[in-house]
């Protein structure tokens, strides 16, 4: 018999998990057996869209709520029909201006109901969606869009402030939302475009390895790369929302990530329609008490947000967390960075609930490892693989260090009432020495005000080689604020 250890969570009692026994599922699993649930198993045609939206809006779902949007001064509602219809009127309007199959297709917006109207759009034509995150400045959107060769872009008038077309010779069409058309063609006023288009469009059929999305690395260990994901990864996202989210037909599901970041699309739009889920996006920038108020108002029953914001939510105070009734949620989870026991232990204490950590990244499309519902979880573990993927820890062959090759070296934001000093420093490295291993102990040790992260908490590691090698910093309106 194993014995828990003595911080281990255990799962709340009476929870019905989507995945009841890992190790069952585990040993007998095969991804073939997740191709039954979508309708091109039978009819041999692959397009995200309909799978998401339109199997839905054709069937039992037809009514259901979808979408819900709020941004503290309205709540819009939309049905599965809803964004069916919505999004073949951008698809009709895609085809009129002649995009394409393949094109690249860009949408620089922040959360807003027409954001995923108009990337279902996208994906009805063929075409490959990339979205961008709304606090991106120039040099970030024109290195995306440049390498990408975008052929339009779903923007704002004060977005496009930001875009520097000059330098982006393919692009040959730009929807305002809120603007207005020029007599060129080149500028499309949204709700002109849409009042002209019908509800009626039959998806662009492709293939399973044909391209869906293409979303760009943060820029954390350099230049931003793009990573261009399959229909296939469809299969990915629709299993881990049932094992990792454990979405069910009653759930109401908010993933607070922007779809600027992969997240954002693969848990905020792939991930739960595939899955019939009713969506909820929360428009304006982060303030605790309208995400408890979100939360309590639309009863939300599983939640997805990153490291950061919980710490965030963790300093506004637990007084204000209890100001509000979060009794629906059921399931709560964290992605973006390794998440600290403390905070998991404070939600323990504050929500009465577990905050699951899992990990992935914008190249692998969808959650590898993660803690379940149905398991015992110790804060700070990130849990165990999926079914169906092994995982491994492998070494790293390198060079800047003649003895070692490569030496550890931290750079280290201190607490108030702390100080830099060298006993710091050796107190440091021998916590590392006795909690982890001695070969895990830094040996250099920088420290520093504030570390460089994205907004959704990752560690930008380019910056901090370049502090260490005295290089240009480059671009970091990726930065959190």
């Amino acid at each position: 018999m194993v014995t828990p250890h003595p911080e281990s969570l255990p799962p709340l009692p009476g929870h019905d998990a989507n995945l009841a026994d890992y190790d069952a599922v585990r040993r007998g699993f095969d991804w073939k057996q997740v191709e039954t649930s979508f309708d091109w198993a039978k009819t041999g045609r692959v397009n995200m869209a309909h799978e998401a939206i339109d199997r839905h809006a054709r069937g039992v779902r037809k009514n259901k709520l979808a979408l819900l949007y709020a941004d503290g001064e309205k709540i819009e509602k939309y049905t599965f029909e809803d964004l069916m219809r919505l999004s073949n009127r951008f698809a009709n309007a895609l085809v009129r201006m002649g995009v394409q199959r393949g094109d690249r297709v860009f949408v620089f917006l922040p959360r807003r109901a027409e954001t995923y109207i108009g990337i279902l759009g996208v994906l009805k034509v063929g075409a490959i969606p990339s979205p961008l995150f709304e606090a991106f400045m120039s040099d970030a959107v024109r290195d995306r869009m440049q390498d990408a060769q975008a052929v339009a872009l779903l923007t704002t008038p004060s977005l496009l402030e930001r875009v520097p077309e000059k330098d982006l010779p393919a692009l040959k069409h730009v929807v305002l939302i809120g603007g207005h058309s020029d007599k060129s063609g080149h500028y499309r006023a949204w709700d002109r475009e849409m009042e002209k288009s019908g509800e009626s469009f039959e998806p662009v059929w492709l293939e399973r390895e044909d391209p869906l999305i293409l979303h760009y690395t943060s820029g954390s260990t350099g230049k931003p790369k793009g990573a261009l994901h399959v229909q296939n990864a469809m299969i990915g996202h629709y299993q881990t929302g049932r094992w990792v989210l454990d979405l069910k037909e009653t759930d109401t599901y908010w993933c607070t990530a922007d779809p600027g970041w992969v997240t954002g699309t693969s848990y905020g739009i792939f991930s739960p329609w595939l899955n019939g889920a009713t969506n909820v996006v929360r428009g304006g920038r982060f303030d605790a008490e309208a995400w408890y108020r979100t939360i309590e108002e639309l009863r939300v029953t599983v939640w997805y947000s990153a490291p950061t914001a919980f710490r965030m939510l963790m300093a506004a105070g637990e007084s204000v967390a209890q100001r509000f009734d979060l009794s629906s949620l059921r399931h709560v989870l964290s992605v973006g960075e390794p998440l600290n026991p403390e905070v998991v232990r404070w939600a323990w204490r504050v929500y009465q609930r577990r905050i699951h950590d899992n990990w992935w990244m914008t190249e692998t499309g969808h959650q590898l490892i993660s803690n379940y519902p149905s398991m015992t979880i110790r804060p700070g573990s990130m849990g165990k693989p999926i079914p169906g993927v092994e995982a491994a820890i492998l070494d790293e062959s390198g060079t800047p260090d003649e003895l070692r090759g490569q030496i550890i070296k931290a750079f280290v934001s201190l607490r108030v009432g702390f100080t830099p000093s060298e006993e710091l420093q050796k107190e440091i490295a021998n916590h590392v020495k006795k909690h982890l291993a001695g070969h895990a102990a830094p040996r250099e040790i920088e420290f520093r005000d504030k570390l460089p992260k994205t907004r959704s908490g990752k560690i930008m590691r380019r910056v901090l080689k370049a502090w260490d090698q005295g290089l240009p910093v480059g671009d970091l309106s990726t930065l959190e604020e």
